[in-house]
């Protein structure tokens, strides 16, 4: 074994300071992904099904004994307007958040970010009551 690589297994804090490039393949749909094209250094889902592992504590750590499959439940936007996924974990119910990839599936990405609207819990009254609020607070 290799000195970079004793540190890839070794150093909890590898991943925050050094890009990863390893190919894997999804747990939830297995696909095939590898790190080019996604615009980020840091792939941490797949662009097909938009599932991660979880694998961090702390973004980077890999200290996470759990393993199981993140499912995407919700995407935001942040400050300076990039998207984010919102995952949620099928094993112990941990919430993260990751920022989205260049290669990522528009249509999957749509699907979540409209999936209030279509909700019966949420009328089309009460989403036009809450976009009134928004416009009036300068929100909107």
């Amino acid at each position: 074994m290799n000195r970079e690589n004793k540190r890839r297994k070794y150093d909890k804090g590898y991943y925050k300071k050094h890009p990863c490039t390893d190919s894997f393949t999804c747990k939830a749909c297995g696909w095939p992904i590898v790190s080019e094209g996604a615009g980020t250094n840091h792939r941490n889902h797949c662009p097909n099904c938009l599932c991660s592992v979880h694998l961090d504590v702390t973004p980077g750590d890999r200290a996470s004994d759990c393993g199981g499959v993140m499912d995407p439940i919700g995407v935001w936007a942040r400050d300076d307007g990039e998207w984010a996924l919102v995952h949620r974990c099928r094993q112990c119910g941990k919430l993260s958040s990751n920022r989205i990839a260049a290669d990522d599936n528009p249509m999957r990405l749509m699907a979540i970010a409209m999936k209030p609207f279509g909700s019966r819990k949420l009328s089309r009254e009460r989403i036009q009551r809450m976009t009134e609020t928004m416009e009036e607070q300068g929100n909107l």
